[in-house]
């Protein structure tokens, strides 16, 4: 089966999946991450500043990867996340600006764009959501989705405020009713949720909870969590 695991920021969406791989024996996808993608896209520049132009080389730039990383892993595999994610992220700039952390406080964020430049965008948005919409509904059987129980991680770089995340969240239910594609809501502790989600798709654990959640938290350790600005451009 090919599942995703969905979730907005801060939702545990990325160890959850490490750790539920290692549990499970079932490979995960190893698409990368924004922080590694924008040095090579856009050298320099921070996620909460980027144009709506360069949001969409983004976008598209994560769909790609996350395409070929499904494709390589074949008809068994645990997504993190998908390609709803960055259609949303998209959608959601549209009610709450580019850079969510200037609404926090209800502002609508838009002021440092021009009108003309956010209607453009919306349409580009509009259309990669059809893309991605096929895209999904044809390569995943289910999803499960994380419950928001953490608070947003305060590390500068996620443009992120509670609101944004609960829109994010709801459309991406709502998309999931639409695609007629089955989830199952997951919550409480990592070995919960992994027992959980093992049981809901009848996976047999190969190794035990506590084994399997102290992988992921090396794993996840290991990252590198420097700010994408900060980082050297990978050369090919």
């Amino acid at each position: 089966m090919k599942i995703s695991v969905s979730g907005t920021y801060s939702s545990g969406k990325t160890s959850t999946v490490m750790a539920l791989s290692h549990y499970t024996g079932v490979p995960r996808s190893l698409a990368r991450t924004i922080r590694e993608i924008m040095p090579e896209a856009l050298p320099g520049v921070k996620l909460a500043d980027v144009t709506p132009a360069q949001f969409l080389q983004l976008t598209m730039r994560r769909h790609t990867g996350r395409a070929v990383q499904e494709a390589l892993l074949g008809d068994n595999l645990i997504s993190d996340g998908s390609s709803l994610q960055e259609w949303l992220y998209g959608e959601a700039r549209l009610r709450h600006g580019m850079n969510p952390n200037s609404t926090a406080v209800g502002g609508n964020g838009l002021e440092t764009t021009s009108p003309e430049e956010m209607v453009f965008f919306g349409k580009v948005v509009e259309q990669y959501g059809s893309a991605f919409k096929q895209h999904v509904k044809a390569t995943f059987d289910a999803y499960v989705h994380l419950r928001h129980e953490l608070p947003i991680a305060s590390d500068g770089h996620r443009p992120m405020n509670n609101e944004f995340r609960a829109t994010i969240d709801s459309m991406l239910l709502a998309t999931l009713d639409e695609l007629e594609i089955p989830y199952h809501v997951v919550g409480g502790s990592m070995a919960e949720r992994l027992e959980t989600i093992a049981g809901i798709f009848e996976w047999k654990p190969v190794m035990s909870a506590d084994e399997a959640i102290e992988l992921a938290r090396e794993e996840y350790g290991s990252q590198d969590f420097r700010m994408e600005h900060e980082r050297v451009p990978a050369h090919t």
